[in-house]
């Protein structure tokens, strides 16, 4: 420590004082407030950035709760159709079932009637043949003019026999 005291320079000392202000002025002068402003630029832009993430975290969680809402009335959308269209169904089959009764009653009816207008022509024509039968009988007695019971059995037994019913 004694070297450094001995070699001390009072001339050297105040040079280089004068020297550190003049640096320190020109520092000021000409780097600090770059120096500065690009700090505040980068702070600034590191509080966009941040602001800018914070937002888009934001507009994703609208985004996502606007997707689930969608989602969410797609699927009563969805129910609301496929409840519609079983309704329908149900409603067309009903009434596929009342026009098949409907038709089905309507063909029975008609069948009905059918059958008992042939029935009735059936028995018309039994009877006209009945009727023919007994003339044609009355008349082949008649004609033969028979004295006595027994040959007139006899006689419609014959034609019994040869007439065959339809």
């Amino acid at each position: 420590m004694e070297t450094l005291l001995n070699d001390f320079s009072p001339g050297l000392f105040v040079m280089q004082i004068v020297i550190l202000i003049i640096l320190l002025l020109l520092m000021k002068k000409f780097a600090w407030k770059p120096i500065l402003n690009s700090l505040e630029e980068r702070e600034t832009g590191i509080e966009d950035a941040l602001a800018s993430a914070e937002n888009a975290r934001k507009e994703m969680q609208n985004l996502q709760a606007d997707n689930e809402r969608l989602v969410k009335e797609a699927r009563a959308e969805r129910e609301a159709m496929m409840k519609e269209a079983r309704d329908i169904r149900d409603n067309m089959l009903a009434e596929a079932k009342e026009d098949a009764k409907e038709v089905t009653a309507s063909l029975i009816e008609k069948a009905q009637a059918s059958i008992i207008q042939e029935k009735q022509a059936a028995l018309a024509e039994l009877k006209k043949n009945v009727a023919e039968l007994s003339i044609g009988i009355a008349e082949s007695v008649i004609k033969k003019e028979l004295s006595n019971k027994g040959d007139q059995l006899k006689l419609v037994e014959g034609i019994l026999k040869d007439v065959t019913l339809n």
